[in-house]
This record gives C-alpha cells, sequence and structure tokens, in this order.
C-alpha cells in the first residue's frame, strides 16, 4: 500500500533551526520539562550532576545565570551520551539519581542515524518537533494547531505521525534490510534527485518502534488538493511470485472480485499462482495499461477519497485528474512543469538506472499559492544485478526487474495534458 503523507517545502526560517534559536527557546520548555520530569529546582539538583563534564562555555554560562541549569542540560546530557555512536562514554554517569526521571528519559527517542544536525542540537530539536507521543514535553505547544489540519492519505493508519512543525515519523518499513532507510539516506545525497524527494533527517527508535524522520510535505499548504499516484506497471517484486504453487486462498480472492476471471483449468483446479493473482490484481486498476494509478485523493473541506483503485479506462482516468485539477489551468502547467523535471532527473539519475522502483508514488499537491511534486515510498526499491541497466520503460518478464515507472510517468504526463479544464 502507498505510504502518503501531505508534504510542502520547509521554510527557511526553518531550515536555519540553529543551536542559537534552539538555545533562545528554553526558557519556554523549561516549565514544560519540569513538570513532565517532576525536576527538582538548579538549587536542589546534585553538585556532581551540576558541574561534572562542563564544558568551559558552559559554565561560564552558569556563572552569569546562576538560576539557568536546568532539565534541559541534563536531558542533553542524557541525550548525547545513548545515542547510537556516541564517544563522551558511559551514560550512567550523566543520569539523573531519581529512578522515576531515568525511566522518562528513557521514553525519549534514540537515534539510530543523523543526517541533518550537529550534536548540539539533537536534545532540543527532539522536544521541538518530534513529540510523537502527544503526552511528550512540548506536544501542547507545538502540536495543537497543527493536528487540527493534518491528515494522512493513504497507507496503514498507524503508520504515520505528525512530530512537530515540518517533520513527520514514517514507521519503518522495508523489512530487516531496513531498504526505505537506505534509499532515503542514498537520495539524500544524491545531487540529482534529492530534491524530488522528501527530505531525510534520521531514524529513531521510540518506545520499542523505529521510525524514519522525513519532510512532512502537508506543512506549508493551506487546505490543499492532493492526489498519490502509484507508479508502474508492477507494483509487485520478482521475489513475492517466485513459488509456482497454485493456492485455493488466492483463487478465492479473485472470484470474490471477479467470477469470470479464472480460466478454465483454474476452475477445475479451484487454485491460482501468486503470480497469477498479483497480475490479475494489477488489472483491475490503469496499471497495466497506464503504468500508474490513482491511489487517493484529497480536495479541500472533504474528506480524503480512496476508493480510487479501480478507476480503469482512461476515460475514467480523465474524468478523476479533471475533478482534482478543478479547471485550473495554470496549475496545471505548474504541475507538468514538475513532472517533466523529474522525468528529466529520474533518467540522469544513475541511482535509479541500477535499481528496480516498485510500489512508489508520485506525490502531487496544490493550494491557492503554490504546488509540488515528489517522489515517495521506498520500501520496495532494490539494486539489481551488477552490470544491468533498467529503461524502466520495457515490457517486464521474469529477471529482467523492469517496472515500468518511466512508462507510467510518460503516460501521466500526456494524460494531464489531454484533461480538459475548460468544465
Amino acid at each position: 500500500m502507498s505510504s502518503s503523507v501531505c508534504h510542502a517545502p520547509l521554510p527557511a526560517r526553518m531550515e536555519a533551526f540553529t543551536t542559537r534559536l534552539c538555545l533562545r527557546a528554553v526558557d519556554q520548555y523549561e516549565r514544560l520539562l519540569q513538570a513532565h520530569f517532576n525536576k527538582p529546582s538548579s538549587k536542589e539538583q546534585p553538585s556532581r550532576l551540576r558541574h561534572e563534564s562542563a564544558s568551559p562555555k558552559e559554565q561560564r554560562r552558569r556563572k552569569e545565570n546562576p538560576g539557568s541549569y536546568s532539565a534541559v542540560t541534563a536531558f542533553r546530557q542524557w541525550r548525547r551520551s545513548t545515542s547510537v555512536g556516541s564517544r563522551s562514554g558511559s551514560a550512567n554517569s550523566k543520569l539523573p539519581n531519581d529512578p522515576a526521571t531515568v525511566r522518562r528519559l528513557e521514553q525519549f527517542p534514540l537515534v539510530l542515524s543523523d543526517t541533518s544536525m550537529p550534536e548540539e542540537d539533537l536534545s532540543l530539536k527532539f522536544l521541538a518537533l518530534n513529540a510523537l507521543d502527544l503526552t511528550a514535553p512540548a506536544s501542547d505547544v507545538l502540536l495543537k494547531n497543527r493536528l487540527k489540519s493534518w491528515f494522512q492519505l493513504s497507507g496503514h493508519p498507524d503508520g504515520f505521525a505528525p512530530a512537530g512543525p515540518g517533520t513527520v515519523w514514517k514507521r519503518r518499513t522495508g523489512g530487516a534490510e531496513n531498504t526505505e532507510r537506505m534509499v532515503y539516506e542514498a537520495l539524500s545525497k544524491d545531487e540529482t534527485m534529492r530534491d524530488c524527494v522528501p527530505r531525510y533527517y534520521r531514524e529513531v527508535e521510540y518506545k520499542g518502534d523505529t521510525f524514519i524522520e522525513l519532510q512532512d510535505l502537508l506543512f506549508g499548504f493551506n487546505d490543499p488538493h492532493v492526489m498519490d499516484i502509484k507508479m508502474g506497471t508492477r507494483t509487485f517484486l520478482e521475489s513475492e511470485v517466485s513459488k509456482t504453487a497454485a493456492r485455493p486462498d488466492l483463487y478465492q480472492k479473485m472470484v470474490a472480485v471477479d467470477p469470470d476471471a479464472p480460466t478454465i483449468q483454474e476452475h477445475e483446479q479451484r487454485a491460482v499462482t501468486k503470480l497469477r493473482y498479483m497480475q490479475f490484481r494489477e488489472q483491475q486498476s490503469s496499471t497495466c495499461s497506464h503504468g500508474f494509478r490513482i491511489e487517493a485523493m484529497k480536495l479541500p473541506g472533504a474528506p480524503p477519497i480512496t476508493d480510487l483503485k479501480r478507476v480503469k479506462s482512461h476515460s475514467e482516468v480523465l474524468g478523476t485528474m479533471a475533478m482534482f485539477l478543478k479547471g485550473r489551468g495554470n496549475t496545471r502547467e505548474k504541475l507538468l512543469e514538475r513532472l517533466r523535471n523529474l522525468r528529466v532527473k529520474f533518467q540522469q539519475s544513475t541511482y535509479f538506472q541500477t535499481h528496480e522502483v516498485i510500489g512508489s508514488s508520485i506525490f502531487m499537491i496544490y493550494d491557492e499559492d503554490k504546488v509540488g511534486v515528489w517522489l515517495i515510498d521506498f520500501a520496495k526499491t532494490y539494486r539489481v544485478s551488477d552490470g544491468q541497466i533498467l529503461t524502466h520503460r520495457s515490457g517486464w518478464e521474469q529477471g529482467n526487474h523492469e517496472e515500468g515507472f518511466l512508462f507510467g510517468l510518460d503516460n501521466l504526463i500526456s494524460t494531464i495534458e489531454e484533461v480538459d479544464i475548460s468544465s
């Protein structure tokens, strides 16, 4: 399934979320932290915790502001010491003595990988942006208004959560290989493609689950039009259909959709192979004919429309796209410009020349002021055999790993060009 959320570029002032800005925000978080951790005042802090491992800059700050040492500082020290790869030594030497406080500190996310910020920003960045649990510090301050407008367009209901201004947490996907995180990390360093995908920040562990933090593409848009489009003529991995044994359960699923779909032999066996079923399922939408299918859509002031997977004929695809564009010729041209740009960059990317892209989506969004187009969802993106170069337009045969992504993108662009926006 798709796992999309609504997205938009981070404003420049959010990109410049620096240590100085974090420190200026300490005061407003201090009361929340004191209440959450039940921390004593700075005068009651054990002298060992107040002075141990303090930098010269920190010592000067404490002398100038004797009442400023706080749970924020303790949290920063603890988080730095428990982040994976930390060189700061044992965490135990920096933990408060209160067992209840220790347990609460451990409720906070553990950084598994971080590609975005220097270490000194991490603790306050987490307080400001990563309040997944709505009882976490600063959630009332930062998330109250966001939760009123945030929504998940499609995908597993518990797969996403708003993290803070401009970021979202996505539950780990891609199996034991942690595929999606690896793809996002690679694309974040790819100068050709990194502007075409949501910005990747880090992977974190929180209360036993693992998440990746991504740019929230909803952020910055006001009650937008949103469409999630699943790309490719094949949305299953070759490994998923490698078993050739016919299965009665898949036969039952097939006849439930279309009693006439099985062949005479399949009716007699009352079983179909996984490959046969997967191809049948994709024939129910425009996936096979167009190389894309409209997965879900949201229009302003209305709930998401998620029953679009049976939109199959060209006229149905055109009608759905016309509903999305609402007669806006200028918006159409802006979307087309971004889709063509995405196509050029995808074709130029050495990364995608050597990777099959299964189950990914193109995410389109616009409001009265701006438009956005991104490529999302990489849980089934894998490198092909050494020396193999994909066209992403050729027909699929077992072993060639072609998935029709660019075939679908060509057809998506031509379909949007064809939409009658005069009505």
